[in-house]
């Protein structure tokens, strides 16, 4: 009984092994891609394609020296446990604090671009080279809130620099390495593929934004930002600069500043030592799927929202809801397409526009501003308390006809610890009624406002329209 038992598991382990052998050899010659095994190292991703992966190293080599180390030192305040009851924590202590980051060598007389959120608030900034491990102290040439880019400068000359690539060119797909100084582990390369183009993620957190990312799955954290995002000839396609995760470590995604546009601000710091960021006078907003289909529209346009009052865009003949489909050269595929070309614009420079109105696609030619008009623009009329603590504006017929409003007055820049912060009214809220009287003028508002004890009432709408009342009594 135990012999035949043995005879026939060694029987079944013979004929097992054999349809193993031959099954591993048949699949071996085949062609079924989703079958093939990665050999002698190479990883799975890269199997069965024809990339040369010489080029990775041929890459790492050229991008690795031009990338560097950057120091930051800066004064924190900690809060006590007590909290803050006021503008300042009585309680709390100042310190030192540093942190990490990474740039990149743009010009070999020392010129070095970063993320402007490596830099800010430093009050030192030490650049430590990647081969020589040679540290410098480098000076601020420029700093641009609205794209996160910086250029900062160490004195030495004859530094290996970057190659700039076409970022328009760059392909979903495509393959690219993330060069930087992750968690200060000092020149990390690491590879993915380019997964889209001219993502908007919202992390710009300033007046004028520009988002237009090339989104990658490279591994990026914590100390890449500022760091190479470079093709396989060791070119620069982007700025690493975020990445999206619940962890603040790497999770998939991470995304980097078109090389076009840091190549345009970088030579604007050199050039002209601010950036030169041209505007159009018009706030923007976005298109329902409704209104595409409506209009049969296949790429995403965006909507003028509102326009500044003898803006270049109202003289040249916008209105509000018309609906951008292109500007200059440019498909309008989503507010990124837009803003990324605005961000290769200069001031004075005049671009074409086509826009439907009405479902009638027309054209028209539109000058750009500097920031400077732009501001004196949208500041024009505007009321300042320093009792009160906010910006008063009267309405702008644009706004009149967004809000379905014949008067009021909006509330901007509201400073924390003044007495309209204290009454709890919102920034940007436009307020309609007073104490049961029409607001016509800013004046009147903040004459009111100053002047009123006693029971207050105020009615309003909120920056997207919606109705909003306050009640309170004041001494």
């Amino acid at each position: 009984m135990k012999k035949s038992f043995v005879l026939i598991v060694v029987l079944i382990s013979s004929i097992s092994g054999f349809l193993g052998a031959f099954v591993f050899s048949w699949m071996k010659g085949s062609d079924v891609a989703w079958l093939k095994v990665a050999e002698n190292g190479i990883p799975l991703r890269m199997a069965g394609t024809n990339v040369d992966l010489s080029a990775f190293e041929s890459a790492s080599a050229a991008s690795t020296p031009t990338v560097v180390f950057i120091k930051t030192l800066s004064t924190v305040q900690y809060e006590s446990p007590f909290g803050s009851f006021w503008d300042f924590d009585p309680f709390g202590s100042r310190g030192q604090a540093t942190s990490t980051g990474s740039g990149v060598i743009v010009n070999s007389d020392g010129y070095i671009v970063t993320n402007n959120h490596v830099i800010q608030g430093a009050e030192k900034i030490t650049v430590v080279l990647n081969k020589s491990k040679k540290e410098y102290v480098a000076k601020v040439i420029g700093t641009d809130p609205g794209s996160d880019l910086a250029l900062i400068k160490i004195e030495e000359r004859n530094l290996p620099s970057v190659v700039f690539a076409n970022s328009d060119e760059v392909n979903v797909g495509e393959w690219v390495l993330a060069v930087g100084n992750p968690f200060n582990l000092n020149s990390t390369v690491t590879a993915g593929i380019v997964s889209a183009k001219g993502r908007n993620i919202n992390i710009v957190k300033n007046q004028f934004p520009i988002e237009s990312f090339i989104q990658t799955d490279a591994a990026i954290n914590p100390g890449n930002s500022g760091g190479a995002l470079v093709n396989l000839k060791g070119q620069l396609v982007g700025i690493n600069t975020a990445i999206q995760s619940n962890t603040g470590s790497y999770t998939g995604y991470g995304f980097a500043i078109p090389s076009n546009i840091v190549q345009k601000i970088v030579k604007d710091f050199i050039e002209k030592g601010e950036v030169q960021r041209a505007f159009t006078g018009f706030e923007i907003g976005t298109v329902s799927p409704e209104e595409m289909s409506a209009l049969k529209l296949e790429k995403e346009p965006i909507k003028i929202k509102a326009l500044l009052e003898d803006g270049p865009a109202e003289k040249s003949g916008l209105k509000r809801n018309d609906v951008i489909v292109k500007i200059g050269n440019v498909d309008v595929d989503g507010r990124s397409s837009f803003d990324e070309f605005l961000a290769y614009q200069r001031p004075g420079n005049t671009v074409p526009i086509e826009f439907i109105r009405e479902g009638e696609r027309k054209k028209i030619n539109l000058t750009l501003i500097d920031k400077k008009s732009q501001n004196e623009l949208s500041m024009k009329g505007v009321v300042r308390s320093k009792y009160l603590g906010a910006d008063f504006q009267a309405l702008s017929a644009s706004d009149k006809e967004r809000l379905a409003l014949s008067n009021g007055v909006k509330i901007m820049n509201i400073q924390r610890g003044g007495a309209v912060s204290q009454m709890g009214l919102p920034n940007g809220f436009t307020v309609v009624e007073f104490n049961g009287k029409k607001v016509m003028e800013a004046e009147d508002l903040v004459a009111a406002l100053e002047g009123q004890s006693g029971r207050i009432e105020i009615k309003g709408k909120d920056a997207n329209g919606s109705n909003m009342s306050f009640s309170f009594f004041r001494y």
